[in-house]
């Protein structure tokens, strides 16, 4: 069944048009990577997803139009999001990020540190004092206390050492075979997303220029659009 359904998206940032047309679906317990060159709308789709901009087309959660909900309303109705650039509450700590927007349901904080034990270890420190690495954690976190049904990832290895870049892709993958979450991951490693995607949609000039499944993600395909 098809949870996340976007056709003909269209937005802008005030007169400058950043999206002419984007097309992307999500199934239910599927992960399905959104990629692209910088620049090309990746994050301009999270945000209209995620009602942080105005859009026109169909974009559709479970059959529920999200064009009529805003930003609270759509993370209530089940899509949770650890965004570019991690944006955790500085000043508060780990445990108190990770609760300041939990919701009843299978994801508790106990479940949190199993899936990052990092964060036990940290409860009581300030964000402002973990590593990237960590902050990201929280982030993902934060958005599983959440107990969303479909789980969007912005760049979340993006800047990260190898080490911890390694970590976050191996709780993507338990998520996965674990969960059967839905999960949309934005990112550029594309021998990690072929490990742990379903499908795969790229965008170009905010239109989007090809899906399929990650079978079907050729080096042509990534060479013909991305670049790699």
């Amino acid at each position: 069944m098809t949870l996340l359904a976007l056709s003909n998206v269209t937005a802008s940032y005030g007169s400058s048009q950043v999206l002419f047309g984007a097309n992307l679906r999500v199934a239910e317990g599927e992960v399905v990577a959104l990629m692209g060159r910088n620049g090309m709308g990746k994050s301009t789709v999270v945000k209209c997803i995620c009602r942080m901009m105005p859009s026109q087309g169909t974009l559709a959660f479970d059959t529920v139009d999200l064009s009529r909900l805003t930003s609270h309303q759509t993370a209530r109705l089940g899509i949770g999001l650890a965004p570019e650039g991690r944006r955790c509450f500085a000043a508060l700590t780990v445990f108190e990020n990770l609760i300041a927007a939990a919701r009843p349901g299978h994801w508790t904080f106990e479940k949190v540190v199993g899936l990052f034990p990092r964060l036990g270890e940290r409860k009581t420190q300030r964000a402002a004092s973990l590593s990237g690495g960590e902050q990201q954690m929280v982030a993902i976190g934060r958005a599983l206390m959440t107990n969303p049904r479909l789980l969007i990832l912005d760049e979340a290895t993006e800047g990260l050492a190898p080490i911890i870049r390694q970590e976050i892709w191996a709780a993507i993958t338990r998520l996965k075979l674990e969960t059967g979450l839905s999960i949309l991951v934005i990112d550029k490693s594309i021998r990690e997303l072929r490990n742990v995607c379903d499908g795969a949609v790229i965008l170009s000039r905010g239109r989007t220029v090809w899906s399929g499944t990650i079978e079907e993600l050729t080096p042509q395909v990534t060479e013909q659009h991305i670049g790699v």
